[in-house]
């Protein structure tokens, strides 16, 4: 209903991609959170990808040295590494007990681009081996082939979203000779798709601040990429219906590959790696950039808010309203009744937290508000109906600082497409937001309270 009211023709409803996508959504999530054997396979999934992770510390250590880069599991009590983390985020940086870190009267905390961008270059390092010894590609057409076949989309549309579980924008590279004479209906499904999901590279990123207090976070984080794709396509059908005929309906086209000469796999490595380096580079950036403006913005804030000091009454009126505005909170305003929608409590205070958390994405990145999530899970702040929930809904690149990536990055394969991929740009992550929305709905469906989910 919210995504049909942005329609752009609102009498065409694609009931049969709607019908069957919600339908597969909820037969993916009966098998990820009820079913003993898949549940087991995503507690699994999360161990292997918690042993990349703590592999990804291996070259940190050494660069910066036990100082810099602790052995978490060694250094934390009984509450895991989140606790350690979410500690060592919260300002003032000041020992956890139990820590040897604290012993030494030094304690650095989790420095941030220390930590977590090291995994960022190690996963694009390991992403770009895999898909040079062709392991990816197969998976890749398995998953295009599964959401066409179900959802009636093209052929194009599919590998676009199937290769989103695993990349971000270079994913389109796989669709680029079919761009051109795509429909616009198309451009926003992929674009959306690339929004709504998560890149491999930044997998482990996320689930390393999560990981203390929901050891299964990694698995669940894969899962919730395989869940928005199907949400995704349903979004941006309603908000941008097909009115054309696909050229690759009905088929699924081959996996393009990138316009180079063939690499070894050292060499696929170590470029992997430095595209990681770039990645990171990305990611420093923005988050110096994106934080200090809402920090900038939260000190006109924090101004107006002193007016009510002030001897006029109407500035002290002006100081009372702005006493309880800040960015977070409009945000959190704004993303209330949808975070209502998902079922993540009937808690005033966590129900606003949870929004607070959800809203704060669309301007900060999903990374501030996995990190609060972990500091609230850490100190038992939040449900673990909460987590989940929440968890699953940030799990995607369904924020303002993604559209110059996605948008440009898509206008940059086809130039000649510039002005339909930018019409549509904004469409594609209202529908991205949407559909990571709708997942964490389904996570809320199945969840139950049990440790087994949880991986605990």
């Amino acid at each position: 209903m919210v995504a049909w009211l942005g329609s752009e023709d609102r009498r065409q409803v694609p009931w049969k991609i709607i019908l069957w996508g919600i339908g597969l959504q909820l037969v993916l999530g009966l098998f990820i959170f009820r079913f003993p054997i898949t549940r087991e396979v995503v507690v699994w999934l999360s161990t292997l990808l918690n042993g990349l992770i703590d592999a990804s510390e291996a070259g940190a250590k050494f660069l910066f040295g036990p100082i810099l880069v602790p052995d978490l599991g060694q250094q934390v009590g009984p509450q895991g590494a989140g606790r350690w983390i979410a500690r060592a985020l919260t300002p003032p940086f000041v020992p956890v007990a139990g820590d040897r870190l604290g012993e030494s009267n030094l304690n650095l905390g989790f420095i941030f681009a220390l930590r977590s961008l090291p995994q960022v270059i190690f996963f694009a390092a390991i992403f770009a081996l895999l898909y040079n010894l062709n392991l990816v590609q197969p998976v890749v057409r398995v998953f295009a082939k599964f959401f066409r076949s179900i959802m009636n989309i093209s052929g194009a549309e599919s590998l676009a979203g199937a290769a989103n579980i695993f990349v971000g924008i270079e994913s389109a590279v796989a669709i680029k000779p079919f761009l051109l004479k795509m429909t616009r209906s198309e451009l926003c499904a992929v674009l959306a798709s690339c929004f709504g999901s998560i890149a491999s590279t930044v997998l482990g990123l996320y689930a390393g601040f999560l990981r203390g207090t929901f050891p299964a976070i990694s698995g669940h984080l894969m899962s919730a990429s395989v869940l928005t794709i199907p949400a995704a396509f349903i979004m941006a059908k309603i908000l941008v219906p097909e009115k054309g005929v696909p050229e690759t309906l009905g088929e699924v086209p081959d996996l393009a590959m990138a316009d180079e000469e063939q690499k070894g796999p050292m060499d696929a490595l170590i470029l992997g790696a430095l595209d990681g380096v770039k990645l990171s580079v990305g990611i420093f950036a923005s988050l110096v950039a994106i934080l200090g403006m809402v920090a900038l913005l939260d000190q006109l804030f924090i101004f107006l808010a002193n007016l009510q000091g002030s001897d006029f009454i109407v500035f002290r009126g002006i100081g009372t309203v702005f006493s309880v505005i800040t960015l977070d909170n409009l945000t959190g305003i704004l993303f209330l009744p949808l975070t209502f929608l998902t079922g993540v409590s009937l808690d005033w205070t966590e129900l606003w937290t949870s929004s607070v958390l959800i809203g704060q994405r669309l301007l900060k990145t999903a990374i501030p508000p996995y990190v609060a999530l972990a500091n609230l899970s850490a100190e038992g702040a939040i449900s673990d109906r909460a987590l989940v929930i929440v968890s699953y809904v940030l799990c995607g690149f369904a924020h303002i600082p993604s559209v110059g990536i996605f948008v440009g990055g898509l206008a940059g394969l086809v130039p000649e497409r510039r002005r339909d991929i930018s019409s549509v740009g904004w469409k594609a992550l209202w529908a991205g937001t949407l559909a990571t929305l709708m997942t964490g709905c389904i996570a809320g469906v199945y969840f139950y309270e049990g440790t087994a989910v949880l991986g605990r």
